[in-house]
């Protein structure tokens, strides 16, 4: 059974949830968030992409934070696919999100443990460079996922999804919802946050092929990611808006805030609401029939995906230069420019498949 999750602006977004622990995994990096720090994605030798997929390896999986259902989520997925590649799993980790010190240490450790491969959400990107340098020159590989170090101190980041598809694939799932007509509003965190404005400006772009042109994008409101400021907010949209249709909010403390007043009041069914959610958040409002459907990435997918390309670059199948290719899980993944592996387009949640998930 398959089990699945946001960065930057989803360290914020734990705010006011019951998620506050799991939502500290949303400080993770989508692919368009990875900075060039002039230094490209660390790799050694020319891949053969023939080569034999070595068995009986050791990859330890470091995340932010251990007992963190998101991490556990996707880490499972990393033991899975490991257990199908006849390789060895390992988990190592703070308690703490913010215990920079410690994931340091973790490194280190498995570093002395001689482990083939390192899988690391890194809580900060500079911090764990030393230490993960000191790894790979001692042979490891090193796979960041969910959340990237600069591209120098890893061979390969797994990334979520990129901004064009989360953006892009929002106003695809509510325009569906509303039957490609009618005004619609967009549900925001912080007005400054880098990758909000990121997806709405390809939400934005989406909107202006032809197939939209009877949606029209009435107003963009910000909630601070504050559950209270966003519920205020949903109010504030529909009293200026009546006729309002949808509302897409790219934050899971503002689709939460929304699901809530949408629900106790006479719009619910009435305006369509999408936008990035957990499901242990949006269970609740998908059952009652507020939330068609929405969408986040599969922890589990991104665990596995980071599991597979830790083998296959011990393996020498891959060293994470741009361009290589590579098969994981039946799939095929390009490696792009600063060695980032994009797990591919979101999952949609909706009440056919949100029990099969937890996080």
């Amino acid at each position: 059974m398959r089990k699945p999750s946001l960065r930057r602006t989803c360290a914020a977004l734990a705010a006011g949830t019951s998620l506050a622990l799991a939502l500290t995994a949303c400080g993770g990096t989508t692919k368009n968030d990875v900075k060039n720090d002039n230094n490209a994605a660390a790799s050694a030798g020319k891949a053969d992409p023939n080569a034999a997929t070595k068995k009986g390896l050791t990859v330890g999986f470091l995340p932010k934070q251990v007992n963190n259902p998101y991490f556990t989520t996707a880490d499972k997925g990393g033991e899975k696919a490991l257990t199908e590649l006849g390789s060895k799993y390992k988990e190592v980790g703070p308690s703490s999100a913010t215990d920079t010190a410690g994931q340091v240490s973790y490194v280190n450790t498995l570093t002395q443990q001689q482990v083939n491969g390192i899988a690391v959400s890194a809580q900060d990107p500079g911090a764990l460079c030393t230490a993960l340098k000191q790894a790979m020159s001692n042979g490891i590989k090193v796979v960041t996922y969910d959340s990237d170090t600069s591209p120098g101190c890893r061979n390969a980041f797994v990334s979520q999804a990129s901004a064009e598809d989360l953006g892009r694939t929002e106003v695809q799932l509510l325009a569906q919802q509303i039957g490609y007509k009618g005004e619609i509003a967009i549900l925001s965190a912080a007005q400054t946050a880098t990758n909000q404005n990121t997806w709405i400006g390809y939400m934005k772009e989406e909107l202006k092929d032809p197939k939209y042109k009877n949606v029209k994008l009435v107003k963009i409101a910000y909630g601070n990611d504050d559950a209270q400021q966003s519920f205020q907010q949903t109010q504030g949209l529909l009293q200026e808006y009546p006729d309002l249709k949808g509302i897409i909010s790219p934050t899971t403390v503002g689709i939460k805030a929304a699901a809530q007043y949408l629900s106790g009041s006479k719009y619910k069914g009435k305006v369509k609401l999408t936008g990035l959610g957990t499901p242990n958040d949006m269970r609740t409002y998908v059952k009652n029939g507020t939330v068609d459907a929405f969408e986040l990435w599969d922890p589990a997918k991104l665990g596995d995906l980071a599991a597979r390309t830790a083998v296959a670059l011990a393996s020498g199948q891959i060293t994470g230069k741009e361009g290589e290719t590579f098969q994981a899980g039946g799939a095929s993944y390009t490696i792009g420019k600063d060695g980032v592996i994009s797990l591919g387009k979101p999952t949609v949640f909706d009440a056919k498949n949100i029990d099969q998930f937890n996080f």
